[in-house]
């Protein structure tokens, strides 16, 4: 689902609401999760899921057009991991850790 869609679709639910400010609303979101990230904050929504920052270690890479050994520097990079809820969903119903 693009954002535009999601936009949609709450437009269509909220009917009583103006498509510009759902999208105001959605863009506050999604920059509040970018914000916090980039402070190395934690970002979790109950039933869906938690926004984290990881540390990737400094490591040799090879360039794949030329075979060279390059250097790839440390890096942060964001990371999701699904809610229980969430997996649930997915799974048709079926949560695969309550086995």
């Amino acid at each position: 689902m693009l954002k535009s869609e999601l936009i949609a679709k709450l437009a269509v639910e909220y009917s009583h609401l103006r498509q510009e400010d759902l999208e105001r609303v959605v863009n506050v979101i999604l920059d509040e999760i970018g914000s916090a990230l980039a402070r190395g904050d934690r970002v979790e929504l109950r039933g869906f899921g938690a926004f984290s920052v990881r540390q990737r270690e400094a490591r040799k890479g090879r360039n794949p057009r030329t075979g060279e050994s390059v250097e790839v520097p440390a890096k942060s990079v964001p990371f999701f991991k699904a809610g229980k809820e969430l997996r649930a969903r997915v799974n048709g119903g079926e949560d695969p850790e309550a086995r």
